[in-house]
């Protein structure tokens, strides 16, 4: 077998063990969590999250802008005082920063538990934001076991400590937050541990580090700008819940969002290597690999379709006090679909090619689309259904909209599979909001047998070609 593919697919086990113990863990946590706390202390503990996936990106963009110069690179290439001067940058600057949000926070905020949330994520700002260099430097240089670790480690405190707060009758969201940060400390400690020349010895020259700094902000900056925009998109739906429908709806409509948002911890591990493996590949491989890639990913997501239908039955019984809000994953169920193409397949290869400037202005404009959308979802037509399916409509737009403008660059026609993966969604969408679900079960079933008979010529592509690389040496 192809040493390359040997090395690949020891880093897939890796991040698949990371991942697959992710997994577990939220599904444990989605499923045990809700039961036992109240409505409000969930929706709390979700605010919490919420918070936290936009702090991350306090890097200025400069995590962000190392990961896309050194992508590739050798570990033992990497210019070790210029990290440490980096490193130490971003402690400082999280600092200053954390502390004035909760400061500000503290002193005009007249809710003393979001004033608790808002306190402990700027907590897990200053150490998720500076930790994320090293993570990035990890996936950048291809020590995907290392950064593997670092994930289980952060993933196996944080379990275990919620589930003896659990069974020791502490049901308060604060200590579920607790245990995040606790998870996280000790995750960052192991990475000062596989990173310390990257942490501890001699600062860069100033004139050196400064240069460094701002050369890898520059980079990143476009990187990150995409990325915030694009939980953005999202987030500004999330808001518009929250602000007008209040924090029990917000908790279960995000307890139907981490549902069906489970499968993307694993998809997010396929794209952390694949990133490297493409920057190392030639440019004329990269249209090939796409196809491979589209095939890979879509024709099986389509099918996982199908578990939203055992998924719902048993939930429902599981958790009856959220039965009504998990119908709402018939809207949201297909998200996982555009998310994972988007993820896996076109950001990766738009950061690959360098398009950062195209990934920021496509979801700059899906951005404005969702601020307007929301604002008269939410606000004139008080809807929390629309409000809801305007999510799965804001991620398919931008998917398409982004397929189109990179398979234009190589020269791919996709647009027969686009409109066909937009009917299988709709179709599915329709039939388990209006249908019972034994029917629509067995109406989508029947629907991706003939979407599967419609691709066989691609899957025999697909086939053909694995076999290849199989055999190559």
């Amino acid at each position: 077998m192809n040493s390359k593919i040997k090395k690949f697919a020891k880093n897939v086990s890796y991040t698949f063990l990371a991942n697959f113990l992710s997994i577990i863990v939220s599904t444990v946590l989605i499923l045990i969590v809700p039961g036992f706390i109240g409505a409000d202390d969930y929706g709390y503990w979700q605010l919490y999250i919420f918070y936290t996936s936009y702090i991350s990106y306090m890097s200025l963009g400069l995590t962000d802008g190392a990961y896309l110069r050194y992508g590739g690179c050798e570990y033992n290439e990497l210019n070790k005082p210029v990290f440490v001067s980096q490193y130490w940058f971003l402690v400082t600057f999280d600092i200053v920063v954390n502390f004035s949000i909760a400061l500000f926070y503290g002193s005009i905020s007249t809710d003393t538990s979001k004033t608790i949330v808002v306190f402990l994520t700027c907590l897990t700002g200053i150490l998720v934001v500076p930790r994320s260099l090293l993570t990035f430097m990890l996936q950048a240089t291809n020590r995907i076991k290392e950064f593997s670790i670092i994930i289980i480690l952060e993933r196996i405190i944080y379990f275990i400590l919620v589930i003896i707060f659990l069974l020791s009758g502490i049901r308060q969201f604060e200590y579920l937050i607790y245990a995040d940060v606790i998870g996280k400390f000790f995750s960052v400690l192991y990475s000062f541990f596989v990173c310390k020349e990257l942490v501890f010895g001699k600062f860069a020259p100033m004139k050196i580090s400064m240069r460094e700094i701002w050369l890898n902000i520059s980079v990143g900056s476009r990187l990150l700008f995409a990325n915030f925009a694009n939980i953005l998109i999202i987030g500004i739906v999330r808001f518009g819940i929250e602000n007008n429908w209040g924090i029990e709806t917000f908790g279960k409509v995000s307890l139907t969002l981490s549902i069906s948002n489970m499968l993307m911890l694993f998809i997010n591990a396929l794209a952390v290597i694949l990133f490297p493996a493409l920057r190392r590949t030639s440019e004329q491989n990269l249209p090939a690999i796409y196809k491979m890639m589209r095939i890979i990913i879509i024709i099986p997501l389509l099918g996982l379709l199908i578990f939203y239908y055992p998924a719902k039955v048993i939930l429902s019984a599981w958790l009856p006090q959220y039965a009504e809000s998990l119908t709402y994953m018939a809207l949201l169920f297909p998200m996982c679909l555009y998310e994972s193409k988007m993820l896996l397949l076109i950001n990766t290869y738009l950061k690959t090619l360098r398009k950062e400037k195209l990934m920021l202005v496509i979801n700059l404009i899906t951005v404005g689309i969702s601020v307007v959308l929301t604002f008269i979802s939410v606000f004139i037509l008080n809807s929390l259904n629309l409000t809801i399916l305007l999510i799965i409509f804001l991620l398919a737009f931008r998917s398409v909209i982004a397929e189109l403008c990179l398979t234009k660059v190589f020269k791919i026609q996709v647009k027969k599979d686009i409109i066909l993966e937009i009917i299988m969604t709709v179709f599915f969408i329709f039939v388990s909001w209006y249908l019972n679900i034994r029917v629509a079960l067995i109406a989508y079933s029947i629907a991706y047998v003939v979407y599967l008979i419609s691709k066989k010529n691609d899957i025999v592509y697909l086939l053909r070609n694995i076999k290849k690389f199989l055999n190559s040496k």
